[in-house]
């Protein structure tokens, strides 16, 4: 079977760059050497010499201005008589170059052996291209306009670059291209390359954040027998040498409650969980948790723990506990407003659900946008939750924390301690919102085996009337629970909502490197 080329061969450009490639390895230069030192990033230069008296052209054409090597890649490029000027750009920012026709030299081009006899300055003119990455070295000075700029004296080839940079001015116009096309993103916008790395310095604070209250990170299996730990739908698998069917991790829940019983008193895990569902603004089927588990705290002890973590990762940033997010300005300093999920409804919705009927409350659901499957055998519990999500939750903008939750809400979670709310099934159970998006969800956990039996067969009953994103009965998790798990509470975090929250991006496809695409796009 002959295999085609690929379409961008046929672009004039391509070819062009190619015939270019194939004339600078017949002049005996290797266009991918192995290796190149940069003395210095972009930034690192900036910070260093912009404010420094360095000299000017004559000093540096002299070599008597610091001595730096940098490499990048070819943004800008301007021919000017004797000199040319460009732009390299790395990760960290850009750098003004300079190439001299009399003293800037091309690594390994030798004029005689060039059939133009082309001088050094003239070959970088006719042979590179924007996007190819160089290294260069040379002496460091302002140009009249106060640029700081590297008087180049030695180029090297780092990488030919076969095909052209998007336009420079248009940028990326397409997002299904922005997106699955990452490279090119990164390559023409310094804002998504800042939004990435602060994604990394958030995630750092984060476990700094964990380290120094005595959680231990731990790695637990992506690939599970039976799926657990929040209602979605998992994506399925199969181990060749097994003949198993296995499932991708829905949530961490389940594995570090196991090591709750084992022992461990405080552990946390940040890692990929898949879930097979819808995608938008807020969703991806693949996506960043954080879990997190301490023995003997309950989930007040997790509302002051979770809070502080978002005014230490704010105030580690921008030293501010202020965030601007779309039209809003965010403040996460402590505390965060606390409302039972009832009290919410009630201030927010102007529902008073403690005096109303399930009637009553179907009856208010009606006037919604709800969808009506979901009130099909709807108990009191899920109308309520339900009347929250339709009445209450965008309305949520500066920090809250909600809590007490029906217990149709979750399986896997403590009833409520006072005697009043557990006779009205309330679970200790609070979820948190900013900017009408739910960010965390924690509760104390369940540790009674014979109520967690019964729960998960409840979801067992669920899943047969229909219910896809019921629990599956785990029977070994069930045993583990029978061998004693400590009182404990535990929360789980979206990272990449976090990241949208402290960079400031409207949609998750903006936080996450290569998000899941439609085809069409």
């Amino acid at each position: 079977m002959e295999t085609k080329n690929p379409d961008y061969h046929q672009i004039e450009e391509f070819q062009n760059r190619s015939k270019k490639l194939k004339e600078i390895r017949d002049l005996g230069i290797d266009p991918y050497p192995h290796k190149f030192m940069p003395s210095h990033v972009a930034k690192e230069m900036l910070d260093l010499y912009s404010e420094k008296d360095l000299g000017h052209f004559d000093d540096a054409a002299a070599g008597e201005t610091p001595l730096v090597k940098f490499a990048g890649r070819l943004v800008l490029f301007r021919a000017m008589g004797k000199n040319a000027f460009g732009q390299l750009q790395d990760e960290s920012g850009k750098i003004q170059i300079l190439f001299n026709r009399e003293l800037t030299k091309v690594d390994g081009y030798d004029i005689e052996k060039s059939k133009e006899k082309q001088s050094h300055i003239k070959f970088i003119e006719k042979k590179l291209d924007l996007g190819d990455i160089i290294g260069v070295e040379g002496n460091l000075f302002h140009t009249q306009k106060g640029e700081l700029t590297i008087f180049v004296k030695n180029i090297k080839i780092l990488c030919k670059s076969l095909l052209p940079l998007p336009d420079k001015h248009s940028g990326i116009a397409d997002l299904g291209v922005k997106y699955r096309k990452r490279w090119l993103n990164l390559i023409t916008d310094q804002k998504v390359i800042d939004t990435f790395t602060k994604r990394s310095k958030i995630i750092k604070i984060i476990r700094e954040y964990l380290d120094e209250a005595n959680f231990l990170e731990i790695e637990t299996p992506i690939l599970q027998n039976i799926y657990g730990g929040a209602e979605a739908k998992p994506f399925a698998t199969h181990i060749n040498a097994l003949h198993q069917e296995m499932y991708l991790r829905i949530a961490l829940e389940i594995s570090h409650k196991k090591l709750l019983v084992g022992g461990f008193n405080r552990i946390y895990e940040i890692g990929k969980v898949f879930r097979n569902e819808g995608l938008d603004k807020t969703h991806n089927p693949e996506f960043t948790l954080l879990e997190a588990y301490a023995a003997y705290w309950d989930y007040n002890d997790l509302m002051e723990f979770t809070e502080k973590l978002y005014e230490t990762i704010a105030l580690k940033l921008n030293s501010s506990t202020k965030v601007e997010f779309g039209s809003y300005t965010i403040d996460v300093k402590t505390p965060w407003k606390r409302l039972t999920m009832k009290q919410a409804i009630k201030e927010y919705g102007s529902v008073d659900v403690e005096s109303l009927t399930d009637d009553q409350l179907h009856k208010k659901l009606l006037e919604t946008s709800v969808d009506r499957d979901k009130l099909k055998n709807a108990t009191r519990g899920n109308l309520i939750a339900l009347l929250f999500e339709e009445l209450v939750e965008d309305k949520l903008i500066q920090p809250h924390h909600i809590t007490d939750h029906p217990i149709e809400t979750t399986p896997l979670c403590k009833l409520h301690r006072d005697p009043k709310e557990r006779e009205k099934k309330i679970v200790e159970r609070f979820e948190s919102f900013i900017a009408g998006n739910e960010v965390l969800n924690a509760y104390s956990e369940l540790n009674d085996p014979e109520i967690q039996r019964e729960l998960l067969l409840n979801q067992v009953k669920k899943r047969q009337e229909g219910d896809e994103e019921a629990h599956p009965l785990d029977e070994e998790f069930i045993e583990a629970i029978c061998q004693g798990m400590p009182p404990a509470a535990g929360f789980g975090i979206g990272i990449d909502r976090l990241i949208m929250l402290f960079t400031n991006s409207e949609s998750i496809r903006d936080v996450i490197f290569f998000p899941i695409m439609r085809p069409e796009e």
